[in-house]
């Protein structure tokens, strides 16, 4: 493993210091509801539920209250390939995609409590592409327990706290898809502590993760996860449309069955894996005991303008492939035409999704450049980059409506392929 001191882990550990450093905390109200009662009198153009269903369809007693959610998003993507492309991964199909269909249940436990118990079970239809036999599927199943001054604990099947676009919500990002997929997992079985401190200027997440159980293997040939998440906050503005996010994570991957596995799309969820890094073929991996990733994120807000940016590294433990390094990166400028912001809730150390309140809605322009570079010792996994710009419109606080355009360039095995992409999209969240 590599002796010298990687720039990113630099900034891993000192955030918590700029948090602590930065000034303190104005009187300002956190934005912690993402879908709080609009302003008396909003109507906008296309009809959507009033918060007064919301509060119709949730139950309350005084032990327990129960809300059920939806997450309908649906794709359509169109793909245009050069030849080279073609010879790299085949012909990518136009396809349609059910890129979400969730079914959620949330609500408190011990209701009458100061801090009650939370929960939160999920289930969903995984798309077209996934394999039949996991079409439907549950996503999450999480129990949350205020534990005094050590934070929430977090029970079940839940997100490792690493790389900012997983730990939010995806429908609420700018960009339509996750790019830093290989270095990540969805969801994890095992637990996660979270706290926030410095008058909700910082907060502090650490977890650990097997679920051997779930999957066909023997406990010992699964390996476990550890991560951690610092965020700080060393400018916030009293009318919350002025922010500074700042971020650093760690992420210890345990090798399953003695093999790391490192594979990526190109934005998508229906096109083949572009980036795949294998010893061989026969492996279906990397021969490894565990790697370290490490992660810098930072997102700065001005009023409707916001830059978000994020940088991972990952370094494999490999007698076999030599220790090798694979890293990843994006920014994503976004623009609020009609002058709405993503609010930042301090709890959790990240933007939820905007607020319109204009009877037309919001729109958003969106641009992204990213990379993927999966090439190191002697393992050619793929050096993919990839321009992406969208026009979001929020048309309600549920409604969300997309189209995005996204130019790939996939370097691998000597050969260099583009491929284009048109993207639609059309999501409800309830």
């Amino acid at each position: 493993m590599p002796t010298n001191t990687s720039p990113v882990r630099l900034i891993a550990a000192g955030v918590l210091v700029v948090g602590i450093l930065g000034p303190g905390a104005p009187a300002a109200r956190a934005q912690t509801d993402d879908n709080p009662p609009p302003r008396e009198g909003y109507s906008p153009f296309i009809p959507d539920f009033s918060h007064g269903v919301e509060k119709e369809t949730t139950l309350e007693n005084h032990i327990f209250t129960l809300h059920l959610g939806l997450a309908p998003i649906f794709d359509y993507e169109w793909f245009s390939q050069d030849q080279a492309s073609i010879e790299q991964v085949g012909v990518q199909d136009n396809a349609p995609d059910i890129r979400s269909a969730r079914i959620q249940l949330r609500g408190n436990l011990f209701a009458r409590r100061q801090r009650p118990w939370k929960y939160l079970v999920s289930f969903e239809y995984r798309g077209f592409d996934s394999d039949p036999d996991q079409d439907w599927n549950f996503t999450d199943w999480v129990l949350t327990i205020p534990t005094g001054p050590l934070g929430d604990l977090s029970v079940g099947k839940v997100k490792e706290s690493f790389v900012y676009e997983m730990v939010g919500d995806a429908a609420n990002l700018p960009h339509a898809e996750r790019l830093l997929s290989p270095f990540f997992t969805s969801r994890s079985v095992g637990f996660r502590l979270n706290r926030t401190v410095l008058d909700q200027r910082a907060t502090l997440a650490v977890g650990a993760f097997n679920d051997w159980f779930t999957q066909d293997m023997s406990y010992d040939e699964s390996g476990w996860d550890f991560a951690s998440r610092v965020t700080a906050l060393p400018l916030w503005s009293t009318s919350e449309r002025r922010f500074l996010h700042l971020a650093g994570a760690w992420r210890y991957v345990g090798a399953d069955r003695g093999l790391l596995r490192y594979r990526g799309r190109p934005q998508s969820n229906v096109s083949d894996y572009f980036v795949d890094a294998t010893v061989d073929v026969d492996t279906g991996g990397i021969p490894a005991s565990h790697a370290n990733h490490w992660s810098a994120e930072a997102l700065w807000n001005e009023g409707p303008v916001s830059v978000l940016a994020e940088y991972v590294k990952a370094e494999v433990s490999s007698v076999r492939a030599d220790d090798p390094q694979f890293r990843g990166y994006y920014a994503t400028a976004s623009w609020f035409l009609t002058g709405e912001h993503r609010p930042y809730d301090r709890k959790v150390g990240y933007a939820r999704r905007p607020l319109p309140e204009g009877r037309w809605g919001a729109v958003e322009l969106v641009a992204r450049y990213g990379l993927v570079d999966l090439v190191d010792k002697g393992i050619d996994g793929g050096y993919m980059t990839q321009w992406f710009t969208a026009v979001n419109w929020w048309a309600t606080r549920r409604w969300r409506f997309t189209v995005g355009y996204g130019l790939s360039t996939l370097e691998k095995e000597g050969i260099r392929g583009k491929m284009s992409q048109v993207l639609a999209r059309v999501q409800w969240i309830y």
